[in-house]
């Protein structure tokens, strides 16, 4: 396949280094109710994959946008006749439909096996999904304990203050990470995630004309990239334009990012941060030479996000409609 990476690796993560948070997660959850789950959920990923690579991103990023407001419960699924509900948010808006219609089809693909309809929570099919789409174009890889509850709740207010912004610095990323358990490393490796995927231009146009009265584009940003930049995004720009987040590797899950990183191209002060705060640099320098540190970070990394908050045992509900509450 074009799309896939050039290095491929195999991780799997050791019951014994779970911890205590994810006891009631196991890889095995679904062994007696629903055996073949991940061949489901793999085949109606990977056959929506065939119709648009942005499956990939609009997944990931789904799955992301939930473990960070509420904890991994599939509430950034559910919808709401008054716009009230997660995905209703700002900072969800933009979210790609391609993601929720990979989970819908997933789930679908599940409940047609009779002896798997409405046993398999939402939540642990985005989980699957996440993991399939990084697996389609990247590295292959074992990951994602299974067990997750979904959540009845979705609110906008929830999203306030909840997801990291294009602008925030090194220390205001690492104080939203923390606070979910995840280290600096885990940042800058699910960060590596921007090697796919787009933006719309008014999330960095301060960046290439509005810097500061004297410097309309910013010093870490590089002077070739700002004005490239610029010809695809004028100032009274179509607000429906998007931009590759990795000017060099678009459609592949690699190492690119971080070199982008080295040479001054990173899309959000979010992401150039990373290299040029001396704090961070290091771990963007072993990335951007070593794919295999990467991947084995980005595992590492993503395996934490996945137990973000999730509801286990007698919480929350399986839900029989993935965009409501049963």
């Amino acid at each position: 396949m074009e799309t896939r990476s050039l290095f491929l690796l195999s991780f799997l993560l050791l019951p014994l280094l779970l911890p205590t948070t994810s006891a009631q997660l196991r890889s095995d959850f679904y062994k007696n109710t629903c055996p073949n789950v991940e061949s489901l959920v793999r085949s109606a990923v990977t056959k929506k994959f065939q119709q648009t690579f942005v499956t990939v991103p609009a997944t990931l990023r789904l799955f992301f946008h939930d473990c960070f407001v509420r904890g991994c419960d599939a509430s950034v699924l559910i919808s709401s006749p008054s716009n009230k509900a997660e995905k209703d948010h700002p900072d969800d808006i933009s979210l790609a439909g391609d993601g929720f219609d990979t989970v819908i089809k997933a789930k679908a693909a599940v409940d047609s096996n009779p002896n798997c309809r409405n046993k398999v929570s939402c939540a642990d099919i985005l989980a699957l999904a996440t993991r399939d789409v990084v697996v389609l174009v990247s590295f292959s890889f074992q990951f994602f304990e299974l067990g997750r509850r979904d959540g009845r709740v979705s609110t906008i207010a929830s999203v306030q203050n909840q997801l990291p912004h294009p602008t925030f610095n090194l220390d205001q990323l690492n104080s939203m990470f923390s606070s979910h358990g995840l280290s600096q490393t885990d940042m800058i490796a699910l960060s590596g995630a921007h090697t796919l995927g787009f933006s719309h231009c008014s999330k960095f146009s301060k960046r290439i004309y509005g810097f500061s009265p004297r410097n309309r584009i910013d010093p870490t940003l590089n002077l070739g990239y700002a004005l490239q930049l610029r010809q695809m995004c004028p100032i009274n720009v179509d607000p429906r334009i998007a931009i590759n987040m990795d000017p060099t590797t678009p459609q592949r899950f690699d190492n690119a990012y971080y070199r982008n990183l080295q040479q001054g191209k990173g899309l959000f002060t979010s992401d150039q941060v990373l290299f040029t705060d001396t704090r961070s640099r290091p771990t963007v320098n072993l990335f951007a030479s070593n794919n295999g540190a990467f991947g084995q970070a980005f595992v590492s990394a993503i395996t934490k996000l996945g137990r973000v908050g999730v509801k286990t045992g007698n919480q929350g509900e399986i839900r029989f409609d993935c965009t409501r509450a049963n």
